[in-house]
């Protein structure tokens, strides 16, 4: 039978092909007979949309969860022996508790034969096939899917070899673990605990429970523990990197992670890269997890070593060695000779013999192909590399030449390997637990021979963990089952009852992590989770301190010499003020600082103050306060608490006593200020702050307090010039202050910074003025910047604005003509083109006026425009610069203003029946082609000419239309058909013709034309009717705009027709 994921459906099968699914309330779902076949077992899919039975001829069927038959699995272990074999385990891992690598096999099929594959899915055709080499009755998956335990018997060869139960650990992909042999007679079925750390056997009529020490993804360097995990909702691993000392974590999340280990102040992570280029990857990374170097490799890292310099990783086959560059080592100074770059990384078949010297065993393909006998662990040091594989021998490279120099023979298959400190012994756990020793160095045998690399008669069973000394190579800790032991020179002490995994061992300590426990919550570790557990001399050492004297003790540790024990006794001496033998023991640890401070003390007569600086020794700081206060010495208990940085206290002592000075309070002032202000506590800062007189922190405070009102009040109280003023002017312009911003630059004479803060917030009027107050010749680059930002916004409005306000008529009068042509272009609204004709042509006008005055008032001079105060340069853009449409308006400003009014009075006096002045006014129009569009002017004229009934002039206006290029070839076929229709029933001839006398010559010429023919003088136009003013006795001229028109036309007039100026008096 078996539960689906959730637990809400049960499967049972018979063996007579019957099968029944269930719900958990114990109703029946569905049922079936499946006819003809004789079932083994069943198993869900994690999803519970498929069935799995085996059968009793070894196949296993697919159904989907109705009871319909989907498919045969191919099984591919069997190969030639699948006659009767029998499923004994059909397991599938639901991925409740995450998955051990993305895209990781699940489906477990495993034969009494001994035969295994490993699937994807049901349709995995590229299973993982392991042959177990034994008779196998069960196998299962643990919690997280990363190890499944296959247990069976294992017949050995040999006729007095006898049969042994054994379970096998394998991962995922098929890589084998471990081996457990287990006592008894017949071993039966397997199943793990809920968290694997314990797995229940059935043997005989007993049950044995096996603890499972599960081989962590971890290390630990720099007081920082770097763990491995993951979720079942994420398909990354999340790396821990654990700060033990401050207690904090840091996450990466990596998708493909194979590995870690570390040495120093880094660690290296391996990982697979996931951009399909097959690649693998190492990254060296600090203790908060930042990557400070990396590098992509082509051979899988299956094992990894690290020194300070060196990274190794080991594939099945390669071996490859990288020299990586930390921050440290590019800031301390290395000889260019030591590492060539040639020699930065390395890559060196397993089976090759290098010598050191550069030699090429293999390249190309050759290098990477496989091995008969694949590589299981490694070791390094600064000096040796140690590589074991999976048939028992070792191999031993010299580094940094790596040249093998030594084979070595071990009788089973090592599983982990490590050197001690001096790289004279390697420690061996092999796959059964067994820890052996293989001594390194050459040494005498007991016949007189020199040997290399013989096996230590040492062996401890059930070892999962060891971890060498740092500072003494005889010195070494494992853990054994539940227990911990420390060896010196191959003797045990007294075990430790303890499971954690081994960190370090150093000055007589060893640390462990109790990493079981922080994988339950690996989210948040706690520092209960770490062992701190002391050797038994240092123990015993405490123990004789206490009850014996520093002469008896000191004997003692001579016999076990240690630093660390000299240094306990050294501190034991202090403290009964025994300088003699603390000098000495501080000497023996080779503590230099140590030796100083009994130096100092002995030079101090007063006991009590002998007694206060023992006291600081050893972090007693409120006792050694309390003893110098005693002897009347408060200036050396402020510098004590100085030194500690405890300004609070500094504070208390200073208004306590007479001692102590302004400055003294001021620096204890400053430093609680800053202590506030790191918490953000802003108001407290504020009031130490302003007890110090520290103007600078003050406005940074009032600043983040928001206390503008305050800030003023610093303004006005600081003295000109302050060096603070710029910044905290700098505070203003952020909130958009303007006003308390130039205010506080003022102060300082920063009139450029204060021009630039006017500029930021759009306050250009008073930058102007500012400019204008204190001569700044930049001011046209500001307005130009300004207007080039209004213009890009499209603000063309606020740009013309803008430039009239800084008394850029010129440049307001160009945007206004451009806007101009533009809505004339569109020919919606002839008056608000005469509007802005209009006013461009007043800007122009005020500017030519100011100009006037101002080089009148300079007396000649011109110092002032040469300067630049008045600088009429181009301050538009250059793509924004007017053409020479708008270069001819600037000498002529009013020309658009003329063209735009005519047209509008042509209209009018068109629509109002005035058709001869309508058609003079038309003829006019003609001077202004440039502005208004030809087509318009001359379709007029025909109009009013034809209805005027001067068809010669209305014919002249025809020829013209038909004559444009520019429009369409139908309009023009009509403007024919019209001509033609007209002009068929009226000659081209005018009705009338009006002439009168030119005033200059006295020739008579028609009363339109504007320029006599016969002396070419030019006859200003009436702005009113539209017509030229010959008589120019009796002319009203315009004070603004300087247009002329005939008294008697203005008699009712209060406005001039073309500016709309108000008219004072006739």
């Amino acid at each position: 039978m078996a539960w689906n994921t959730d637990g809400q459906k049960i499967c049972i099968v018979y063996e007579d092909g019957a099968v029944i699914v269930g719900s958990v309330d114990g109703n029946r779902i569905w049922g079936k007979e499946l006819k003809g076949q004789h079932l083994m077992g069943v198993e869900w899919s994690p999803d519970s949309c498929l069935l799995l039975f085996s059968l009793v001829n070894g196949e296993v069927h697919v159904y989907d969860n109705t009871g319909g038959f989907v498919s045969r699995l191919n099984i591919q272990c069997l190969g030639s022996m699948g006659l009767g074999a029998i499923v004994v385990g059909l397991s599938w891992y639901n991925g409740r508790n995450g998955y051990f690598e993305p895209d990781c096999p699940t489906l477990a099929i495993c034969y009494d034969n001994g035969r295994m594959q490993i699937m994807r899915n049901e349709s995995d055709d590229m299973p993982v096939l392991i042959d177990t080499g034994m008779s196998v009755c069960a196998s299962q998956w643990n919690h997280n899917g990363s190890v499944m335990a296959v247990a069976g018997t294992l017949h050995l060869s040999g006729a007095s070899e006898k049969d042994c139960n054994v379970v096998q650990f394998y991962t995922p992909f098929g890589e084998h673990l471990r081996t457990l042999k287990v006592p008894g007679k017949q071993i039966t079925a397997c199943s793990w605990e809920g968290g694997s750390l314990r797995i229940a056997l059935a043997v005989d009529s007993f049950i044995y429970f096996a603890n499972i020490r599960p081989d962590y993804r971890w290390c630990f360097f720099a007081n920082t523990v770097v763990y491995t995990y993951t979720k079942p909702e994420r398909s990354e691993a999340c790396v821990t990197f654990w700060d033990t000392r401050n207690n904090e974590h840091f996450i990466k999340h990596i998708k493909y992670l194979m590995g870690m280990t570390s040495y120093g102040e880094h660690c290296v992570l391996a990982v697979r890269t996931d951009d399909g280029s097959g690649q693998f990857g190492l990254i060296i990374c600090n203790a908060i997890g930042t990557p400070v170097d990396s590098k992509y490799i082509d051979i899988e890292p299956h094992y990894l070593a690290m020194t300070s310099n060196y990274v190794f990783a080991v594939s099945k086959e390669n071996f490859y060695l990288w020299h990586f560059k930390t921050p440290k080592a590019h800031s301390s100074l290395e000889l260019a000779s030591i590492v060539k770059a040639d020699r930065q990384e390395r890559l060196y078949h397993i089976d090759d013999t290098p010598t050191g010297v550069s030699d090429v065993f293999r390249e190309g393909e050759k290098l990477y192909e496989a091995t008969n006998d694949p590589v299981c662990c490694l070791a390094a040091s600064e000096r040796i590399l140690i590589i074991g594989r999976e048939s028992g021998s070792l191999q031993r490279y010299t580094l940094p030449h790596v040249a093998l120099i030594a084979r070595y023979s071990l009788p089973c298959r090592p599983h982990r390997l490590s050197l001690n400190c001096n790289s004279s012994r390697l420690a061996i756990i092999d796959i059964t637990g067994l820890l052996t020793f293989l001594e390194l160095d050459t040494r005498s045998t007991d016949t007189g021979s020199e040997v290399m690399g013989s096996i230590l008669k040492f062996e401890r069973k059930d070892v999962w963990d060891m971890c060498w000394a740092q500072d003494n190579p005889e010195l070494f800790a494992m853990m054994e089952k539940t227990r911990m032991y420390v060896f010196r020179n191959m003797d045990p002490e007294e075990p430790v009852a303890s499971s954690g995994y081994l960190c370090s061992f150093q000055d007589l300590e060893i640390r462990a992590v109790l990493l079981d426990e922080v994988m339950r919550e690996p989210e948040s570790p706690t520092t209960d989770h770490l062992l701190t557990l002391e050797v038994k001399s240092l123990r015993d050492t405490r123990d004789l301190l206490e009850k014996v004297s520093v002469k008896d003790a000191a004997a003692f540790i001579d016999e076990n010499p240690h630093p660390r024990l000299w240094r306990l006794l050294a501190e034991a001496a202090l403290e009964k003020q025994d300088l003699k033998n603390a000098e000495a023991a501080f000497v023996r640890c080779k503590d230099y600082p140590g030796i100083q401070l009994v130096k100092r003390i002995s030079n101090i007569q007063n006991e009590t103050l002998r007694k206060a600086e023992v006291a600081a020794y050893f972090k007693d700081f409120d006792e050694a306060e309390k003893l110098y206060l005693e002897v009347d010495r408060r200036d050396i208990a402020i510098s004590l608490r100085r030194k500690l940085g405890d300004w609070f206290r500094v504070v208390q002592l200073l208004k306590s006593g007479s001692s102590g000075d302004d400055v003294q309070m001021e620096e204890a002032l400053n430093n609680i200020g800053h202590y506030y202000a790191d918490r953000h506590k802003w108001d407290d800062a504020v009031k130490q702050f302003e007890s110090a007189h520290n103007h600078e922190m003050l406005s940074k405070c009032y600043y983040q307090l928001e206390d503008f009102e305050a800030l003023e009040s610093l303004v006005r109280s600081l003295p000109d010039n302050s060096p603070l003023l710029p910044s905290i002017a700098a505070m203003f312009t952020s909130v958009g202050m303007s006003q308390q911003a130039v205010d506080a630059y003022m102060k300082c004479n920063c009139v450029k910074s204060a021009i630039d803060t006017c500029v930021a917030l759009n306050q250009w009027h008073e930058a102007v003025e500012l400019a204008k107050q204190h001569n700044v010749t930049e001011i046209s680059a500001l307005l130009a910047r300004y207007a080039s930002h209004l213009l890009e916004k499209g603000d063309r409005l606020q740009a013309i604005e803008l430039y009239r306000k800084a008394d850029k008529q010129l440049d307001a009068a160009k945007l206004l003509y451009q806007i101009a042509e533009e809505e004339g272009k569109k020919k919606a609204r002839p008056l608000r083109v005469k509007k802005l004709y209009l006013l461009a042509a007043q800007l122009v006008q005020e500017h030519n006026s100011r100009m006037k005055t101002t080089l009148k008032d300079t007396s000649g001079s011109r110092s002032a425009a040469l300067m630049g105060l008045y600088d009429d340069g181009p301050a538009l853009p250059t793509e924004l610069q007017g053409g020479s449409t708008q270069t001819s308006m600037l000498d002529n400003p009013w020309k658009g203003a003329e063209a735009y009014h005519f047209l509008l009075l042509a209209q009018r006096q068109l629509y109002e029946g005035y058709v001869d002045a309508a058609m003079k006014t038309c003829l006019h129009l003609r001077e202004y082609e440039g502005l208004l569009d030809a087509e318009d002017i001359y379709a007029l004229l025909a109009l009013a000419s034809c209805a005027n009934r001067a068809f010669a002039t209305c014919s002249r206006a025809f020829i013209k239309l038909e004559a444009l290029t520019e429009i369409s070839p139908e309009k023009r076929e009509a403007y024919e058909d019209l001509a033609m229709t007209i002009f068929m029933k009226y000659s081209p001839k005018d009705s009338r013709s009006n002439r009168a006398e030119c005033t200059n010559c006295e020739t008579m010429i028609p009363d339109w034309v504007s320029i006599c023919p016969s002396c070419n003088t030019r006859f200003a136009t009436c702005i009113v009717t539209g017509r030229p003013i010959m008589d120019v006795t009796a002319v009203w001229t315009c004070s603004a705009c300087k247009h002329s028109a005939l008294e008697q036309d203005m008699t009712m007039r209060a406005h001039c027709p073309l500016c709309h100026a108000v008219i004072v008096s006739h």
